[in-house]
C-alpha cells in the first residue's frame, strides 16, 4: 500500500509509503485523492495529518514517468482535491518537499516540518517549471520576491527560513508524528483557513517584473526555463487563479518537451547512475574513517578541505617545518575566504581546521585509511612519494595519485601490494569542482576502485572511471579544443570572436579566456612532455607566445593584453601580429558563430567518440558529466555527446567531412561514420 490511514481520536494520519522517496507514481496519486474522499465522509475526523514513511516526505515527481504521457489523476487535480477537502490537511514535513512534494503541501491548509527539512520547486534544474501550481499558489502565499527567487532559482530553502518566508506554520522540535497530531488538534478547533487559490497576490513595487527579468536574464544565461517560471508567476499575480493554472500548466507540458529538458533530463540521469557504476554491482569498498595529503599547495589545501568538508580527520604531509607551515595556511585561507563570504560560520571553520594535523614525518601515515599524493606534476617526485608509502602505510592503505597527465602506472612501479593503488584527478580547486577522474591500473583492486566511488559519494563529487590515456578524458579532449581554437585563428578568425562564440554556445568563457586565467605555460609544460613521447602538439601561436613569456594574466599578456588590477582581456597588436606570421600563405575565410562553434564543439565529439572506442571511457554518459562538472560545458546542451545525438549524428559526420576537407579538423572516426550511417539507412525517405 503506497498510503495508509490510521485515526488517532478525531485526527487521521495519513502516511505515504512509496520508497525511496516517496515519489509521486501515479498509484500515489490515486491514492491520496481517495483518501480525501474517504475522510471528507467520516464525521468522525476532524482534521487530517499528511506524513511519509522513510528518509522523507514526497521529494518529486516519479523519475520513471520522466518523457511518458502522464497519467490520471494528473498531479494539479490532486491538489486541488487536498485544498478543497471539508477538514483541514496538515503536511508534517521532514527530509525533503521538492517539487510536486511541495505543490501537494501546497494544496494543506497548514504546513509543519522538523528543523532539518528543506523545501523547494527545482524544476527549473530540469528544463522545465512546476506543473500543479507551484508558480500560482507560491505568490499567494508568500508574496512575488520570494516566490520569484524561489523558483527561478530551483534551490531550496530550510525550515527556518520557510517560517520567515510564511511557506510553513511551525517548526517541530521533538516527534513529527505526535507534533503534527498536536497541531492538527489545535487547529481543528479553528475555522477553515482561506485556502491559498483563493487570496489575493500581494501587489509589488512599480519596475519590479521589469527588474526581476534582468536579474533571471542575467542568471539564466540562455537556459529557457526561468525566464517561464518568471512569466508564469507574473502572470499568476496579474490574472484570476484558473486562468493562472491553464497557463503555468500549457508552460509546463511546453517546456517538457523542449530540447533543454530532454537534455537536462539526461544530466540528471546520468549524474543518479555515475556514483554506483554496474560495474562494480556488489564490490563492497574499503573503509575510509581517516585520510591524508600528501602536499600542501594549491591542490593539496584544496583536497583536504573536501576532506575536512565530509568530517573525516586529515593529516597533512610536508617536505619540511616551513612547507608544512604554507600548507596548513592554505587551508586555512580556503576556510577563512567561506567565512568572509558568508558561506560558513567561524565556529565552523575552527572545527574544520581543528581536524588538521601537518607534520614532515610519514611515520604520521603508519595508521591512515586513505593516503591522497598532491605534489608538483613531476614522475620522479611523485614515486619517491610512493616509495616512502609503500615502507610506512598499513598494506591495506589505499594509495592514490592526484595527477593530471602522468601514467599512474608509472607513478606507482615498484609499490608493494600495488592492488591498493588508483589515481584520483581532482579539479581545482578541489574543495569546490564536483568532478572526480577515478583511474585505476590494471593492478588496482575492484574494492580499491569501489573505494573511490564510495570516497566521491562522501565527498559530494561526482565521478567518473578514466582509463589511461594523456589526459585521460577531460584533458585529452581540452587539447583538441586548444588545437581546434589555434586553427580557426590560423584561418580568419580573431580570439575575442572565437571566445565570444564560446560564449553564446553557453561555456563560461572562451578557450583563450580560460588559458589566459589558468597560463599558458601548463599547456607549454604538456606539450614538452608530449613531444619527449614523440608526439607533434599543434600551437605554433601558443608555442610563439611562450617563447616571449606571455602567459597569461600573471604575466600581463597572453592572448589579450591586461592592464595591472584589471582582469578585463583587451586585443593585443603583439598577438596579431604573431597570428598573422604564423598563418601567411594559408587560405583565409569568415566565420560566423556558428560556423565557430562547429569548428570546436564537433571536434571535441570525434575525440570524446575514440576516447569511448578505446574504453578510455565506459559510457557515452560519462564524458557528458566530465565537461559539465569539470570544463564548464552548458548543462542545457546535455554535454558533448548528448549534443551530437540531439543534432544527428549524419549532421555531425557530414559537417566534421567539410572541416576536414579544408584542413581544419580530423576526419570523423569510424564510431561516428558508421551509427550515422545506420541511421540514415533506415530512416524513412
Amino acid at each position: 500500500m503506497t498510503v495508509t490511514i490510521i485515526r488517532e481520536n478525531a485526527i487521521a494520519v495519513v502516511t505515504v509509503d512509496n520508497p525511496p522517496v516517496n515519489a509521486l507514481s501515479q498509484t500515489l496519486r490515486q491514492a491520496l485523492v481517495d483518501a480525501v474522499a474517504e475522510l471528507d465522509a467520516d464525521a468522525a475526523v476532524r482534521a487530517v495529518v499528511l506524513i511519509c514513511a522513510g528518509r522523507t516526505f514526497i521529494a518529486g515527481a516519479d523519475v520513471s514517468e520522466f518523457g511518458k504521457p502522464p497519467q490520471p489523476p494528473h498531479l494539479p487535480d490532486v491538489v486541488a482535491s487536498i485544498e478543497s477537502a471539508k477538514k483541514p490537511w496538515v503536511a508534517a514535513i521532514h527530509g525533503s518537499a521538492l517539487g510536486g512534494g511541495l505543490e501537494v503541501a501546497l494544496g494543506c491548509a497548514y504546513r509543519v516540518a522538523v528543523p532539518s527539512a528543506s523545501l523547494g520547486l527545482p524544476e527549473v534544474k530540469l528544463g522545465i517549471i512546476p506543473g500543479a501550481g507551484g508558480t500560482v499558489r507560491l505568490p499567494r502565499l508568500i508574496a512575488p520576491a520570494a516566490a520569484v527567487d524561489l523558483v527561478t532559482s530551483g534551490n531550496p530553502v530550510g525550515a527556518k527560513k520557510a517560517v520567515a518566508l510564511g511557506l510553513i506554520d511551525a517548526v517541530i522540535d521533538g516527534d513529527l508524528r505526535s507534533g503534527a497530531i498536536a497541531f492538527a488538534n489545535d487547529v481543528a478547533e479553528k475555522p477553515l483557513p482561506q485556502p491559498i487559490s483563493r487570496r489575493a497576490v500581494p501587489l509589488v513595487d512599480a519596475g519590479f517584473w521589469e527588474n526581476a527579468e534582468k536579474a533571471v536574464a542575467a542568471k539564466a544565461k540562455r537556459e529557457a526555463a526561468p525566464l517561464k517560471a518568471l512569466a508564469s508567476i507574473r502572470n499568476a499575480s496579474e490574472t484570476n487563479f484558473a486562468d493562472a493554472m491553464a497557463f503555468e500548466r500549457e508552460t509546463f507540458l511546453e517546456l517538457r518537451g523542449s530540447s533543454q529538458a530532454a537534455a537536462l533530463r539526461h544530466v540528471f540521469f546520468a549524474e543518479r547512475a555515475a556514483p554506483r557504476p554496474p560495474e562494480l554491482t556488489g564490490v563492497a569498498p574499503r573503509g575510509i574513517r581517516s585520510a591524508a595529503v600528501i602536499g600542501g599547495g594549491t591542490m593539496g589545501a584544496g583536497i583536504a578541505a573536501a576532506l575536512r568538508d565530509a568530517c573525516l580527520p586529515v593529516v597533512l604531509v610536508e617536505r619540511d617545518t616551513a612547507a608544512v607551515e604554507r600548507g596548513l595556511a592554505n587551508i586555512h585561507a580556503i576556510y577563512e575566504g567561506s567565512v568572509k563570504r558568508g558561506r560558513m560560520m567561524q565556529a565552523v571553520a575552527d572545527e574544520r581546521m581543528a581536524g588538521v594535523i601537518g607534520g614532515d614525518d610519514y611515520g604520521l601515515l603508519a595508521d591512515t585509511d586513505l593516503v591522497i599524493e598532491a605534489v608538483f606534476e613531476d614522475l620522479s617526485v611523485k614515486r619517491a612519494v610512493f616509495a616512502k608509502l609503500s615502507d610506512i602505510c598499513r598494506s591495506d592503505a589505499v594509495l592514490a595519485t592526484n595527477t593530471s597527465y602522468l601514467d599512474p602506472r608509472l607513478i606507482g612501479e615498484g609499490l608493494a601490494q600495488p592492488e591498493r593503488f588508483l589515481g584520483l584527478h581532482f579539479f581545482s580547486p578541489a574543495h569546490v569542482m564536483k568532478l572526480l577522474e577515478i583511474v585505476p591500473t590494471e593492478t588496482t583492486a575492484p574494492e580499491v576502485l569501489a573505494t573511490g566511488f564510495a570516497l566521491a559519494r562522501l565527498l559530494g563529487k561526482v565521478p567518473v572511471r578514466a582509463g589511461i590515456c594523456d589526459g585521460f578524458i577531460g584533458n585529452r579532449i581540452v587539447k583538441v579544443t586548444r588545437a581546434q581554437a589555434e586553427r580557426l585563428l590560423l584561418s580568419g578568425a580573431t580570439p575575442s570572436a572565437v571566445d565570444a562564440a564560446m560564449r553564446a554556445f553557453g561555456l563560461p568563457m572562451g578557450p583563450f579566456e580560460a588559458q589566459d586565467l589558468g597560463g599558458l605555460d601548463i599547456a607549454a609544460f604538456q606539450r614538452k612532455a608530449a613531444r619527449t613521447r614523440g608526439e607533434t602538439p599543434f600551437a605554433p601561436v601558443a608555442e610563439r607566445l611562450c617563447a616571449i613569456e606571455r602567459y597569461g594574466q600573471k604575466s600581463g599578456g597572453g592572448w589579450y593584453d591586461y592592464q595591472s588590477g584589471d582582469r578585463t582581456p583587451k586585443p593585443s597588436e603583439t598577438v596579431v601580429a604573431i597570428i598573422a606570421e604564423v598563418a601567411a600563405g594559408r587560405p583565409q575565410r569568415a566565420w560566423d558563430e556558428m560556423s565557430i562553434t562547429d569548428a570546436i564543439i564537433l571536434p571535441m565529439v570525434n575525440e570524446a567518440t575514440r576516447i569511448l572506442e578505446e574504453r578510455v571511457a565506459l559510457r557515452s554518459a560519462d564524458i557528458d558529466l566530465v565537461k559539465i562538472h569539470g570544463y564548464g560545458f552548458p548543462r542545457w546542451r546535455g554535454g558533448p555527446m548528448h549534443y551530437a545525438e540531439a543534432r544527428g549524428l549524419a549532421e555531425v559526420v557530414a559537417v566534421l567531412d567539410r572541416l576536414a576537407a579544408e584542413g581544419l579538423a580530423e576526419p570523423p572516426c569510424e564510431g561516428l561514420r558508421r551509427p550515422a550511417e545506420r541511421r540514415h539507412a533506415i530512416s524513412p525517405s
